[in-house]
């Protein structure tokens, strides 16, 4: 019951914080490119890496605190469903470019920040 409440406690974190990050992206630099979605997937992306390595060997944490922060928290901080979605409205509005920007920058930069928070995770181990 406590790796539930774990995760339902995680993914409420990590959804007010995509909203709250996207937001403020997109009041920063404006809406006419998904760049908060895009900003928090990558963030998210980068963190799971991370967070993957250093929770399980370098700090060797519950199963419930992973969970918590690798399940709950960026599951519910990263968006796939709000990628695909602006996606398919550029696409319906016939920019296509800026779908094919969106799909690139997504996928190839989130596998990026993945092996990126990898790496920077095995950093801390050799210390």
């Amino acid at each position: 019951m406590m790796l539930w409440l774990a995760i339902a406690f995680g993914g409420a974190l990590g959804a007010v914080s995509r909203f709250a990050l996207s937001h403020g992206i997109y009041q920063w630099w404006g809406r006419e490119f998904a760049w908060g979605t895009l900003m928090v997937n990558l963030m998210g992306s980068f963190l799971i890496g991370l967070l993957t390595i250093l929770l399980i060997n370098k700090f060797a944490v519950s199963t419930e605190w992973r969970a918590l922060l690798i399940v709950g928290f960026l599951g519910s901080f990263t968006t796939f469903s709000t990628f695909s979605f602006e996606t398919m409205q550029y696409l319906q509005t016939g920019e296509v470019s800026k779908a094919v920007l969106n799909i690139s920058a997504s996928v190839l930069g989130c596998l990026l920040a993945v092996w990126l928070g990898l790496w920077a995770g095995k950093q801390f181990l050799v210390e």
